[in-house]
C-alpha cells in the first residue's frame, strides 16, 4: 500500500471498509485525473454535485473575484454582503412567488434540519411525515426522517413523532391530519433508486396538506439545479412546496445549501426565540459567488434544453438483457440488475476502464448514472460502450 493510501485509511475517518481508493490529482469538465495521467469519466458528478462539470471557468472566476474582496466576516444573518444578496435575488427570481426567502446553509442535511425546525415553529405542531426508503441526510434530525432502517438502528433514540408513509401510494395520504406539522418528500426519490411518482400523487399530496394546514417540504438536494431537465424537479409536476431544500450542485463544487420558503413563514425564525436557527458559515460569500455563477452558466449555456436529448441517448444505447429495469428523469438514472453483486462487478470493471458509475445505498442492486449536464453525445456513446462491455462480462 502506498503512502497516500496509508494516510487516507489511517488518518482520515472512513465511512466504509472498502472505499474506492482512486487517487485524484485534478479534475476538469467531466473528467477526473490520477497522478499517473489516467483519466476517468465522472458519470456521477461527484454524486450529483458537479452538474456543470468540474471547475467550470466561470465558477473559478467568480471564486477568485470574491477572494479578492473578503472571505468570512460574520455569522449568518448580521452583515449585508453582496454575493448572498445577489444569489438570493437570482434564485428566488427563478422560483414561484411563494418561494421568496432563502436561508443559506453549508450542506443538504443542514438545509433539511432548518426546514424541519421551520415547519415545527410555524405550525406549532410536532408530527413529521416522511416516506419509506427516503434519504434526507445523516444528522440526527435528517436521519430520523430517512427510511433506511439499517442506517438508523445503531443511533437510536432519534427524533420522536415521525411517521412514514409509502411513496406514491395515494391511500397513505390519509395519515396526514391536523396534528401534522409537515410532510417531507423527495419529488423523485434518489437513494431509493430513482423512484418517480405520478403527477396525480403529488397533486393529491398538495391538496391534503392544504386541507390540514400542513407544510409541504420538497427535498431537491439531489434532483435540483437542472438534474432532471428542469431547474427543480417539482416543475415537472406543477406542484409548489411550502419549503424547498437544495444543495449538492447548487455550489458548483463548493459546500452550499439552502432552504427556501415565503417571507411570512421564514420570518418565524426571528422571534420566540430570537436566533431560532443560526449558523456560523451559512451564506459564505465565496460559496454564494460560486452558486450564483452556477445558475448563470445553466441559463447562459442553455443546459436545461439539452438534458432530455442526452438522457434519451443514454437510454437508447444502454440496452442489455441483464438490465431488468431503467428508471430515468432527465439525466438521473437507475439501471436495475438481478443482484447487488452484479452491480458491484459492473462498477469495478467500468472504473478499471475509466468510467465512474456508482450504486444506491437503499437500492444496491441498481447502479446510478448522473453525469454533468455538459457531457457531449460523443462522450455518452464512449461511456455506454464501456458500460455494455462490463455488463457482457457478468
Amino acid at each position: 500500500m502506498n503512502f497516500n493510501h496509508t494516510t487516507f485509511l489511517k488518518n482520515i475517518a472512513q465511512t466504509t471498509a472498502s472505499p474506492m481508493l482512486l487517487d485524484i490529482e485534478k479534475a476538469e469538465g467531466i473528467y477526473l485525473y490520477a497522478p499517473n495521467g489516467k483519466k476517468y469519466m465522472d458519470l456521477i458528478s461527484g454524486v450529483a454535485v458537479s452538474n456543470i462539470g468540474h471547475r467550470h471557468p466561470r465558477v473559478i472566476k467568480a471564486i477568485k473575484d470574491q477572494l479578492d474582496k473578503h472571505l468570512h466576516v460574520m455569522v449568518y444573518g448580521e452583515y449585508v454582503q453582496s454575493s448572498p444578496n445577489l444569489l438570493a435575488e437570482k434564485l428566488t427570481g427563478l422560483l414561484p412567488k411563494e418561494l421568496s426567502c432563502c436561508y443559506f446553509t453549508n450542506s443538504g442535511t443542514e438545509a433539511i434540519e432548518g426546514a424541519l425546525k421551520l415547519a415545527k415553529r410555524y405550525t406549532g405542531r410536532t408530527q413529521i411525515i416522511s416516506c419509506e426508503r427516503a434519504y434526507h441526510g445523516s444528522t440526527h434530525g435528517a436521519l430520523s426522517i430517512s427510511g433506511n432502517e439499517s442506517k438508523k438502528q445503531a443511533f437510536r433514540p432519534l427524533l420522536p413523532d415521525v411517521k412514514f408513509m409509502r411513496f406514491n401510494v395515494v391511500e397513505d395520504l390519509n395519515m396526514i391530519t391536523d396534528e401534522t406539522a409537515c410532510v417531507i418528500i423527495e419529488p423523485v426519490q434518489g437513494d431509493a433508486g430513482v423512484r418517480i411518482p405520478s403527477k396525480n400523487y403529488l397533486k393529491l399530496l398538495r391538496q391534503k396538506c392544504n386541507m390540514h394546514g400542513v407544510l409541504l417540504i420538497f427535498d431537491e438536494i439531489q434532483t435540483g439545479i437542472g438534474r432532471t431537465g428542469k431547474l427543480f424537479a417539482f416543475e415537472h409536476f406543477n406542484v409548489i412546496p411550502d419549503i424547498l431544500t437544495s444543495a449538492k450542485a447548487l455550489g458548483g463544487g463548493l459546500p452550499m445549501g439552502t432552504f427556501i420558503s415565503s417571507y411570512e413563514i421564514m420570518h418565524h425564525l426571528t422571534h420566540n426565540p430570537m436566533l431560532g436557527h443560526i449558523t456560523t458559515f451559512g451564506g459564505n460569500p465565496v460559496c454564494c459567488s460560486a452558486a450564483l455563477a452556477t445558475l448563470q452558466v445553466i441559463e447562459d449555456e442553455n443546459l436545461l434544453d439539452q438534458v432530455e436529448k442526452k438522457g434519451k441517448l443514454f437510454e437508447q444505447l444502454l440496452v442489455h438483457d441483464k438490465i431488468k429495469e431503467v428508471r430515468r428523469l432527465g439525466l438521473m438514472f437507475a439501471f436495475e440488475f438481478e443482484t447487488e453483486n452484479e452491480v458491484y462487478r459492473i462498477v469495478q470493471e467500468c472504473m478499471t476502464h475509466g468510467v465512474i458509475c456508482f450504486w444506491f445505498l437503499s437500492c444496491p442492486n441498481s447502479f446510478r448514472i448522473a453525469p454533468p449536464l455538459t457531457i457531449t453525445e460523443a462522450e455518452i456513446t464512449a461511456a455506454c460502450n464501456i458500460i455494455l462491455t462490463a455488463v457482457d462480462q457478468l
